[in-house]
């Protein structure tokens, strides 16, 4: 069926798929204003607090950070397994450095704060991403802000990009999490798509894949962004079950009654 939808519309291959380069990613002006934000943030050496609802874009924010960020100045490292106790985070932190983790948590954070150190030593800013920080462990959080103390707290060798859902910040403000919260100079967050984001988005995407023309009709991206509430993840997901579902009814076209139909299913299946 997906060999089909593709014949049916002339698309080169498939339209909505995440397997995208990141020169290829399409960001609405104000998601290119937030890229812009960040690099300035970390030409501060600063760190920073980046959040959002599911599916909003978050990481394809930072894709479009690491494709715009200064390869000789920063070395991102990004760790997304953020479900792990403080040793095995500071153990994955090292593979994801490229360094053998040591047998015990101190050794281990010795080697990441070694690293770091040198790094400076030759120019290089390290920035640490850690996505899905909603989900640190409570002692992870509590010692992240060591992580950031470097000769006696005078210099920024670091900074840490934490990125998940809104209720990461809601974590921050508690009071034992303070002493991190307040090296977290920079917070932004990402709102859905609005509603002519959404179109260029879809249209951007088709383009992408060989499709000069139209699709989706206009009423029908208007309940596509309605349905979605401007999430990429679920306009992805909706928009691609509606294309099949256009080719498999023979239209050219996907209208307001046959996306209806889609959405009507999904609610079914849900």
């Amino acid at each position: 069926m997906t060999m089909n939808y593709l014949r049916v519309f002339e698309l080169r291959e498939a339209p909505f798929s995440k397997e995208l380069p990141d020169t290829d990613l399409w960001l609405s002006p104000s998601r290119q204003a937030l890229v812009d934000d960040m690099l300035e943030a970390l030409g501060e050496r600063a760190s920073i607090v980046l959040v959002g609802e599911p599916g909003v874009g978050k990481t394809a924010v930072l894709r479009a950070l690491r494709q715009r960020v200064a390869q000789g100045a920063f070395r991102l490292t990004y760790c997304h397994n953020a479900t792990l106790g403080r040793r095995d985070f500071y153990r994955q932190l090292c593979l994801a450095l490229g360094l053998m983790p040591a047998a015990t948590a101190a050794a281990v954070f010795h080697a990441v704060s070694a690293h770091v150190a040198e790094l400076a030593g030759a120019r290089i800013h390290p920035v640490f991403l850690l996505d899905e920080a909603h989900l640190l462990h409570q002692d992870t959080l509590d010692h992240l802000h060591i992580l950031l103390n470097y000769e006696w707290d005078s210099r920024a060798l670091l900074s840490l990009v934490l990125v998940g859902l809104p209720e990461l910040e809601d974590r921050l403000m508690l009071r034992r999490n303070r002493s991190l919260a307040s090296r977290l100079h920079h917070r932004f967050a990402i709102a859905p798509l609005a509603p002519e984001d959404t179109a260029a988005y879809v249209r951007v995407r088709l383009e992408r894949v060989g499709c000069p023309r139209e699709l989706f009709a206009a009423d029908a991206l208007a309940m596509l962004h309605e349905a979605t509430r401007g999430a990429m993840r679920d306009i992805d997901r909706v928009a691609t079950a509606a294309l099949r579902h256009a080719a498999r009814h023979k239209r050219r076209l996907v209208e307001r009654d046959m996306l209806a139909g889609v959405l009507e299913r999904d609610e079914r299946d849900a």
